[in-house]
Parts: C-alpha cells; structure tokens; sequence
C-alpha cells in the first residue's frame, strides 16, 4: 500500500492508504470525503461543547435579543418544551444569546462531553504520528458516536434549526463562516506532490512508480489557488532545538573566556619574584626626590 501523509499548507491532517494502480480521480475523491469529514466531526464536536453547556439553539429571530426585547416582541421558542434533556434541565445562561439555557445535568453533560473526546481523538492530527491512518469508515464511526450521544440527551431529538441536527442531516449552511474557507469541494480539489499537480485523469504510478511501498507527502488545495507554499527546510520544532543549543553554546563560551582572565597575573601574589625581592631588601623601593 501506497502511504500519503496528507496535508494542508504546512499543517499536517492525516495519513491515507491506496493503491499505485488507482486513478487520481477516485483518491481526490477519498482524501476529499476524508478531509471534509473531519471537519464536520470538528465543527459538530464544537457545538455539542455549547450544547452541553447552554442547552438547545433558540430560533433565529430570538438569537441575540435581551429577555425583555423577547417580551416585547412577543417571541415564542415552540422547542423548548419539546426538546428537554433527559433528566431534566438545568438554568445555565447563555451570556450571547444564542442558546436557550436549559442545559442538560451534569450526568448528561459528562456523556455528551465523554463522546466528544472520544470522536475528536478518533479523527485527531495526532493520529499522523502514530502512523494510524484515518479512513472514512473510522469518520462515519465518530458521527455514529455523536448522534448516538444527543439521541442519549435528547431522546425527542433537536430542533431543526439546530446546527448540530442540521450537521447530522448534511443541511448545514456555512456560508459568510471562517468554517466555510476550510471546506474543499470535490470538484474543486487538487493533489500536489514535489511542486507538481497531480492531473486527474492519470493514475498515481504516473507521478511515484509502481513501488507499493512508499511514502510520499501530498497538499491538498483549492482550484485556483496555485501551487502550495513550499515546506520550510527544517520545521518549527527543529528551528526551536537548534537555538536553545546556540544559546547554551554561547553561554559556554561566555564562562571559558572568563576562567580564561590573565588579569590576575598583575596581582602580588601571583609575581614569582616577589619572595627573591624581599630577601634581598628589594621591596618597596621608590625612584626620585624625596
């Protein structure tokens, strides 16, 4: 199996296997579902935290409005009786508006939160540094995971308008969103290795061989956004390694040049003639007038 340690700009996302024989077409298309799988993992893992914490989203005329701009306008949130978390609700106050307040218990809120730990390690960056590589199966599966956690909490399900549901349903709207920049349309996906695209309509041993064995790194990137960056020559980590040893360096040589002092050679003590001189009567003779 052919490894490609995916990744965006100079950040790495994960590791996929394939095969030498397959066409561009059918990898951009899998490393695309994967890289956009994970995000919806991420942004979904990102709501059910506020989830836990402030309750259900409100309407969208009722976001952001003071309690008593709610009153005057009259407004109505119709779920908040029918979506209560199981165990009943707990009054934690959302200081932006944007959720209704009526958070599950602590009980309740250690599952969903358990499960978003969970998910988020399934599908985390780190799993490039152990050499796991993520598939789809493995993103499904974090999903899974989520949705069974808010059917746990909330068993007569979300609003619609929720995020989280709306996630699940692949409804989303996230234009306007920083979220929405990190998305890469399929159609819209390049591959590039060592400064080259890689075309579709090729397959992989076009550009790497027909050696099953190896390990390449590939960047994915939006049509239009011309070649990625390249690589700085040595990372972060490295750069960070090789000052911490320049500093000590210099603060060794700093403690050699002062052990190294001759100054002390025109002390008393240190003249070897001094003891012939006092014999001799030598010592403490002084030239000129008196």
């Amino acid at each position: 199996m052919v490894q490609l340690h995916v990744k965006r700009g100079d950040e790495s996302q994960f590791l996929f296997n394939t095969i030498v024989d397959s066409p561009l077409e059918t990898v951009i298309q899998q490393i695309t579902s994967v890289y956009n799988g994970r995000l919806k993992v991420e942004r979904i893992c990102a709501e059910m935290a506020e989830l836990a914490d402030h309750g259900i989203t409100l309407p969208g005329n009722m976001q952001g409005l003071t309690e008593d701009q709610i009153v005057d306008l009259k407004l109505v949130d119709e779920w908040e009786e029918k979506c209560v978390p199981s165990g009943g609700p707990v009054l934690r106050k959302d200081e932006i508006g944007r959720r209704n307040g009526q958070a599950p218990n602590d009980k309740m809120k250690e599952v969903l939160m358990k499960t978003v730990n969970e998910a988020k390690a399934l599908i985390s960056k780190k799993q490039a540094q152990t050499n796991v590589c993520v598939t789809m199966d493995m993103v499904k599966d974090a999903l899974d995971q989520l949705r069974g956690a808010v059917m746990i909490v909330y068993p007569m399900g979300l609003p619609p308008h929720d995020p989280i549901r709306m996630e699940m349903e692949d409804r989303e709207d996230l234009s306007g969103t920083q979220a929405s920049l990190q998305v890469v349309p399929e159609a819209e996906c390049q591959l590039w290795w060592a400064g080259k695209e890689m075309q579709r309509g090729k397959k992989l041993q076009d550009y790497i061989g027909k050696n099953e064995k190896t390990k390449i790194v590939v960047k994915i990137q939006k049509k239009g956004q011309g070649a990625p960056a390249r690589e700085p020559l040595i990372t972060e980590e490295q750069n960070k390694h090789m000052m911490m040893h320049y500093h000590r360096r210099q603060e060794e040589l700093k403690k050699l040049d002062e052990a190294d002092d001759d100054s002390h050679l025109d002390s008393d003590w240190s003249d070897r003639q001094a003891l012939k001189r006092q014999f001799q009567g030598l010592t403490n003779i002084k030239w000129g007038p008196r």
